[in-house]
């Protein structure tokens, strides 16, 4: 008999989370869930995740899924689509910040998924995309990924035609990146 999971781990995040032209069961969340099953107690995956996902309709959505799932961690994979729409910065800052706190309220623990842009955005707006998740992580004493797809998005052999999304090939590799801050989490 399997026993019944205790935790939960929710994960908030757009197309790069959402299992983009890919099988669900390839995606980073599903091979995480895989892993997490194994453990005693096992834990839960919950991905909430939508493609085309902005960090406003993620902030957006986040109170009905805290209250719902009830997680002891939120996996915040948010700001891509800010970035790549050119949206505002402070805007994408204060979301996620609300994010966190309210994750935060509600007594989960956060991971922060970073994200880094095409060179073409230029290097003062890909800086300070950057930097979001970093001061955030400092502030709040967040883990962080700086870029979910180090190791992967520079690989083409790893990427999709559109050169934005891992393939099912990238993604225990994207998952390996998660999986190393996320596995002290667990054992708080």
């Amino acid at each position: 008999m399997a026993a019944t999971p205790t935790h939960t781990v929710l994960i908030v995040g757009d197309s790069l989370s959402a299992a983009h032209n890919i099988a669900v069961e390839k995606s980073w969340p599903a091979l995480l869930a895989k892993r997490l099953d194994t453990m005693r107690p096992p834990w839960r995956v919950i991905n909430a995740s939508i493609s085309g996902d902005t960090s406003v309709s993620g902030r957006q959505r986040l109170p009905g899924l805290l209250a719902k799932y009830q997680p002891k961690i939120v996996v915040l994979e948010l700001g891509a689509n800010d970035g790549l729409r050119g949206l505002s910065i402070d805007t994408l800052k204060g979301n996620l910040t609300a994010m966190i706190q309210a994750s935060r309220k509600a007594g989960a623990r956060v991971l922060l998924l970073g994200i880094e842009l095409p060179v073409n955005y230029g290097p003062r707006y890909r800086g300070q995309l950057r930097a979001v998740y970093a001061d955030l992580a400092k502030q709040f004493h967040a883990p962080l990924v700086p870029f979910l797809l180090e190791g992967v998005a520079l690989k083409p052999e790893l990427m999709q035609a559109d050169g934005l999304h891992p393939t099912a090939a990238g993604e225990p590799r994207v998952l390996a990146n998660v999986w190393e801050k996320l596995k002290p989490m667990l054992n708080r």
